[in-house]
């Protein structure tokens, strides 16, 4: 048998200078019936032998009748029923079947390109940084960015909250429109627990907090399915974007400066860059996109959180793992606890404010008012609190210049001095000539 060289040189010889089969025998010493051959032959001579069976070969019917049944049946799976079948081959012969046939039952996704008309749609996706928010007194903390992105125009914006809540999440939606200045008559989201009433139905529907909220700004809700990230795809790659453009080489002090940081990103980066699927910035498409939304009400719905709870004589409310302080006038009945993302405000059955802090995001403090001290003071019994100003001595500034002798300095101008409250004039004058 030639060699692919062998076989190469008999056909160049024939082909290519026209050398007879009986002249290439007799120069490269090998039979006529070979050189013949080799000139049949279009591809270069290869050892070939019969495919040896498999002990997968009876069960091949079998797996594809599993696959045709369910397409994702696990390899796990399909191991356990051959095996019950008489299958005494390797998991590795199997899987490589598998991922050779499971294709051909799949049902293959075509994705078609999206157009948005203005006004009409904005997605909304709950974004998780993957570096902890410092949140004060040495704690860092996860924090959740809901991403907003409308349809039309591009344009973005974000809110960082510390839960997944309703009430986190709404806090969140309703600031985002309030910077885009109006709202889109449909909200796309994931399914969200929160938000989401049943995530495993075919047409699920919103939660109470956020059926109620959406009605009071009237836009409809609309969840795509589960492991659908397409569905959505403005704002997923705006969620990609905010993570290799946004977070690189930042720092955040606090909540405040993470969200100032995010807000600034928005105006001066996000939405004033070219886009390249729109062919235009983002913000050059937000009037026209604004104009066809649905107006912002003035007044917007209620959001926070709230329970209600009696004040026990240790006068404190709990919220999340802090304590906060409230007024001892509310000891023994119950209060209404209001927990937004800024502020923890309580309020008695009539309507007195009796606590109003700002939230800490940081664990297991207690905050206490100073009034709130003072009131729990004086209602035990105690001294009240006199706040005073502490005493200072103060001194005539002549005797400074006695101590240093500061009457040899003779200097370009004249040393200027000004008076202290209680020196006296001679000292004032004393100074002034020199």
């Amino acid at each position: 048998m030639i060699d692919v060289h062998q076989w190469a040189e008999i056909r160049r010889l024939h082909l290519a200078e026209g050398v007879g089969i009986k002249a290439i025998a007799r120069r490269l010493g090998i039979a006529r019936n070979t050189v013949r051959a080799a000139l049949r032959s279009e591809e270069p001579p290869a050892y070939r032998r019969p495919k040896a069976p498999s002990k997968l070969d009876p069960f091949r019917g079998e797996i594809l009748r599993l696959l045709d049944e369910d397409a994702e049946i696990p390899g796990t799976r399909v191991l356990e029923i051959l095996a019950d079948q008489g299958y005494r081959g390797g998991r590795s012969i199997l899987n490589e079947y598998l991922r050779e046939v499971r294709p051909l039952f799949r049902r293959a996704r075509v994705y078609q390109r999206t157009t948005y008309l203005p006004g009409h749609l904005a997605q909304w996706d709950l974004w998780e940084p993957p570096v902890p928010i410092p949140v004060g007194h040495g704690h860092r903390r996860r924090g959740y960015v809901l991403l907003g992105a409308l349809g039309y125009s591009r344009v973005g914006c974000g809110a960082v909250v510390f839960g997944r809540s309703a009430p986190d999440l709404l806090w969140a939606l309703d600031r985002c429109l309030g910077r885009i200045g109006a709202v889109p008559r449909v909200a796309v989201f994931d399914r969200e627990g929160a938000l989401c009433l049943d995530k495993t139905a075919r047409s699920p529907r919103p939660t109470e907090p956020l059926a109620r909220y959406a009605g009071a700004l009237g836009f409809g809700v609309h969840f795509r399915p589960a492991a659908d990230p397409e569905g959505k795809g403005v704002v997923e790659r705006l969620a990609g974007y905010a993570e290799t453009s946004f977070l690189p080489g930042r720092s955040f002090a606090g909540p405040a400066d993470f969200q100032a940081q995010l807000d600034s990103w928005f105006d001066h980066v996000a939405n004033v860059r070219f886009h390249r699927t729109i062919r235009c910035r983002p913000v050059d498409r937000l009037a026209e996109d604004r104009a066809a939304m649905l107006p912002l009400p003035e007044r917007r719905p209620e959001i926070s959180w709230r329970f209600h709870v009696p004040v026990r004589p240790d006068p404190y409310v709990r919220v999340d793992t802090c304590d906060y302080s409230v007024h001892p006038i509310a000891v023994g009945r119950v209060v209404e606890v209001r927990v937004s993302q800024l502020e923890v405000v309580v309020v008695t059955r009539d309507g007195q404010v009796v606590a109003r802090h700002a939230r800490s995001f940081a664990p297991h403090r207690t905050i206490t008012a100073a009034e709130h001290g003072r009131a729990i003071r004086e209602l035990r019994g105690g001294p009240p609190v006199e706040r005073t100003e502490p005493a200072v001595e103060v001194r005539d500034l002549a005797s400074y210049d006695r101590l240093l002798d500061l009457g040899a300095f003779e200097g370009p101008g004249p040393l200027v001095r000004v008076p202290s409250g209680n020196g006296s004039a001679a000292g004032a004058e004393e100074g002034g000539s020199r």
